[in-house]
């Protein structure tokens, strides 16, 4: 990740007068040109971008001698990976600057080579049944009898024949593509953060130029100029702060209505596992950063790169002043070919927005003819609406549109055999859907991706931060609105509050909370998450100091007590730790009123204590009044009662809490994927380290304590605690994790009965089959949930709660945690 520069001093040959002249700079790391101290041309060979135009008709009055610095970073557009793509980086990679030239560029030639190589695609793809084809061909022939490679003079006539059969129009019935330019760049995946703001640069300054040498491409009785589409107001925010001359020349481009920022999220994040809150601030910086930047906020939400869609989106998007959504992720599904490339989707409450998916399945296009007849022939709406988008630039890792992309959809504008090709802009785009969309399908609920359902388990460690830290983040801002609305002269934190939210909010990109990124990503991960708790716990502090200041004076408390704070919505009766007189650690039963507090002084003696008893077999039962429970000496919870109705959730002859040890080989994406054939792989965890023993013999709490051997070198501890009226049992968990290639489940098979179960979403739940009846139940065989999911039949259900996980399962009767 290191960068070298270089310093490149060049003299033009007086000879050269008129030419158009290169700098050609070929290496296999990415690299930016520089000069007058500003970047001015981004090189990547993957990208199809290796010179920088010094002058397009060299002048006398011209300088013939000067100096460039090049930048050269020692990763390629994908990274650096060590003999594949995902792999991780490799450390020793050496990279090798290759070419290093001063060129005379012939114009002539390279247009003649673009005219060909369309007509060439026209004759191979529209097919023999269609009489383009033929005219192309013989076209084509035509044009090599006629240009000589050793007189120039013959170019123009050769041009003259192509340009008569792209002159050629199409009927008014021909479907519309809107071209949209687009460099879709990870915020962070096989490289880290930092390096993200360098390829911003070298993206967009490679735009910039294009759009000053492009300003008004005509189609269709539009002036439109080349639109690039970025979507994340983090990265925007890196540019200003990095390279604030880059960033000017881009705000006048937005002015003119060429560079569109749209999205309006903060980054493109996961589309499954952020709250609910997280979702809405996600809106919330990202459109008031475009607000302040831009002066407009996004009118539509673009997402076309992230693991599948929450059915809460829409409720979300609407109260976000957003009415229209685009993504071409489910392209990828494994299974099932989702049914609709525009429509209206409907989410948990009913709202509804217009959704298109460009028909290319893709959103790095070249603009080559095989790309547009793809976009009209995959199109499953077609015969309901006659537009499509058409995303074009090299992406993920950066690069966008090249000229070679503009110059060849040109001569597609409005040419007989093909559709018909204008740039666009995302607004002209949805506004023409929107007129035609009277005859659209709506698609109710989740969009599910079939594939990548291991990213909802993946990294472990930032899963468990993000839920923690959207916690925190949440008690901080509670403690201090009420500290406020107490004492005027509190100073709410906004600006520190703003710093932790966006670290969290970037930490939520889709290729960071899902997990798949590499080591270097994930480390920086973390530093955010332990920033966000060490600055959270100060913030926290600093607000009930304020709010419970007279609570907190010694005088004010006559004998010990403690104070206990709920920021929850709801009064909350729990069992909680302090510490007692002697330093230990003491146990007291509270109840606190929502959003308020109590002071805890005497041990509230609970009107049924714990009682816990171990069997003269090794197995323990304990019981508090509500539940009672019984397990075995290997953890197994082999029965739970709810006393009131005497009905056990645990069926006979079967284990809960059985832990199960899975093959995890997927076809490609390893940090990703989890194929459906790993449930044959099934073993349960029966290898004992330690047996249950009893840790707290009952009272207010009671709890026992078991550690198993997972695969070959990893342990497993776990800590049942049953409090006294709590109608919960909590499974305190530790893994120490050695594994390669497998994955950890905990089960718990359930004396329920219900088609469905019920998951957490963002503020809201869903309903998914606990059958596997068609292909679109099945391949939902692990999916995601937020703090619980449930199954329950009339009058009775079991739920199983988590405080930091977000894969799961619910198959017939048996309720699935992936850990």
């Amino acid at each position: 990740w290191e960068t070298c520069w270089f310093k490149v001093e060049l003299s033009i040959p007086v000879a050269w007068a008129g030419r158009e002249v290169h700098f050609v700079w070929e290496s296999e790391g990415e690299g930016m040109v520089w000069r007058d101290a500003q970047p001015v041309q981004g090189l990547t060979k993957e990208g199809e971008k290796t010179s920088y135009i010094l002058t397009r008709s060299l002048k006398e009055s011209e300088p013939h001698s000067l100096t460039l610095y090049v930048e050269l970073a020692c990763n390629g557009l994908f990274g650096a990976g060590k003999g594949s793509m995902i792999a991780p980086p490799d450390p020793d990679r050496r990279v090798t600057l290759s070419k290093a030239e001063l060129v005379v560029f012939n114009r002539d030639v390279y247009e003649l080579l673009v005219d060909l190589e369309i007509l060439l695609d026209m004759a191979q793809l529209l097919g023999e049944e269609n009489q383009r084809s033929f005219q192309a061909l013989y076209t084509a022939n035509e044009m090599v009898n006629v240009c000589d490679v050793m007189d120039p003079s013959t170019f123009p006539a050769a041009r003259d024949l192509a340009a008569a059969i792209f002159s050629q129009r199409n009927g008014e019935s021909q479907h519309t593509i809107h071209a949209v330019g687009h460099c879709h760049i990870d915020s962070a995946w096989l490289w880290p953060y930092e390096e993200t703001i360098r390829k911003c640069a070298r993206s967009w300054v490679t735009v910039v130029h294009l759009m000053e040498h492009n300003p008004e491409l005509t189609f269709a009785c539009s002036q439109l100029g080349l639109i690039p589409v970025l979507w994340q107001a983090q990265q925007f925010e890196w540019v200003r702060s990095w390279y604030p001359g880059l960033y000017a020349r881009i705000q006048d481009f937005v002015a003119k209505g060429q560079f569109i920022p749209v999205g309006g999220t903060w980054v493109e994040m996961d589309g499954n596992l952020p709250s609910g809150e997280s979702m809405v601030r996600q809106f919330l910086q990202g459109q008031r950063f475009f607000q302040e930047q831009f002066g407009r906020i996004c009118s539509e939400f673009w997402l076309p790169d992230t693991f599948g869609y929450s059915a809460q989106l829409p409720q979300l998007m609407h109260g976000c002043g957003i009415r229209r959504f685009l993504t071409q992720k489910l392209s990828w599904n494994l299974v099932n070919s989702f049914p609709h490339h525009t429509f209206f989707w409907e989410g948990i409450d009913g709202s509804q927005v217009l959704t298109h998916f460009p028909p290319g399945d893709s959103y790095g296009m070249h603009g080559r003819v095989e790309e547009m007849l793809k976009t009209v022939k995959n199109n499953k709406d077609k015969g309901r609406v006659n537009h499509s988008a058409f995303l074009f630039g090299f992406g993920d890792g950066g690069g966008g549109p090249t000229q070679k992309m503009l110059d060849s959809m040109k001569r597609m504008s409005d040419t007989d055999g093909l559709p018909r090709v204008q740039m666009s802009t995302p607004d002209q785009l949805f506004s023409v859907l929107e007129k035609e969309s009277s005859q659209l399908c709506t698609w109710v609920g989740e969009l599910f991706l079939e594939l990548h359902n291991g990213t909802y388990t993946t990294q472990a460690q930032i899963k468990k931060g993000n839920r923690e830290c959207e916690r925190i983040l949440h008690d901080v801002e509670v403690l201090s609105t009420l500290a406020v609305a107490q004492d005027r002269a509190f100073q709410y934190p906004a600006s520190q509050l703003q710093r932790l939210w966006r670290l969290l909010l970037l930490n939520q990109f889709h290729d960071v909370l899902p997990g798949s990124c590499i080591q270097l990503v994930v480390e920086d991960a973390l530093e955010y998450y332990a920033e966000i708790r060490r600055a959270g716990a100060e913030l926290q502090e600093e607000a009930v100091q304020s709010l419970c200041r007279d609570l907190l004076q010694p005088e004010a408390r006559s004998t010990q007590s403690t104070l206990v704070l709920n920021t929850l919505p709801w009064e909350r009766s729990e069992v909680i730790s302090r510490p007692g007189p002697d330093g230990t650690e003491a146990l007291a039963l509270v109840t606190v009123p929502s959003m308020g507090y109590a002071l805890v002084q005497e041990p509230f003696v609970p009107p049924q204590p714990v009682a816990v008893r171990k069997q003269e077999d090794g197995s323990v039962t304990m019981e508090n009044g509500v539940i009672a429970v019984c397990l075995d000496t290997m953890g197994h919870l082999t029965s739970l009662r709810l006393l009131d109705s005497g009905r056990s959730s645990v069926p006979d002859g079967c284990y809960a809490n059985q832990f199960a040890l899975f093959d995890d080989v997927p076809l490609y994406w390893d940090a990703w994927d989890v194929m459906d054939y790993h449930l044959q792989t099934r073993k349960p965890v029966t290898t004992l380290l330690k047996p249950l023993e009893v840790t707290l013999a009952g009272g207010l709490r009671g709890s026992v304590r078991f550690s198993l051997q997972v695969g070959k070198s990893s342990t497993l501890t776990q800590e049942i605690i049953l409090d006294a009226a709590c109608p919960y049992l909590r499974f305190l968990t530790q893994v120490k994790w050695k594994e390669a290639h497998k994955f950890l489940k905990v089960e718990f098979p359930v004396q329920v009965r219900s088609t469905n179960a019920t998951y957490e979403i963002q503020f809201g739940h869903l309903q998914r089959p606990t059958h596997w009846n068609t292909s679109w139940d099945w391949a939902r065989f692990e999916v995601w949930a937020h703090k619980w999911l449930d199954l329950s039949e009339h009058g009775f259900g079991v739920a199983l709660l988590n405080d930091c996980k977000y894969g799961a399962s619910a198959h017939r009767n048996i309720l699935s945690l992936s850990l």
